[in-house]
């Protein structure tokens, strides 16, 4: 809990590791709400998770461990709170 706003901040494990700009690693990843070459957006423990770059690609996605790798050109990584949204787009995909 955040000792300053009183609210959760993460409940549960997420890391990032980017490696060189090129290869992102993330855990603690609930659901790939958007992607495509320039952006991928992902809901994870500690909120929406914007990647911006070129040439983005997800190499594997595991919704039971929570583990995502993408490789390309990796410009930002922007969190902010997430918003439940009614599943993204591989829960949507997998129905």
């Amino acid at each position: 809990m955040d000792q300053t706003s009183g609210k959760n901040v993460m409940t549960a494990k997420h890391n990032l590791i980017l490696e060189g700009r090129r290869t992102l690693n993330v855990s603690g990843v609930k659901d790939v709400t958007e992607f495509d070459e320039g952006k991928v957006m992902l809901l994870t423990e500690a909120g929406e998770l914007y990647v911006e770059g070129e040439k983005l690609h997800i190499n594997n996605f595991s919704q039971q461990t929570g583990e995502l790798d993408l490789d390309g050109r990796i410009n930002s990584l922007i969190y902010n709170e997430h918003q439940e949204k009614e599943g993204g787009f591989f829960s949507r995909l997998f129905r």
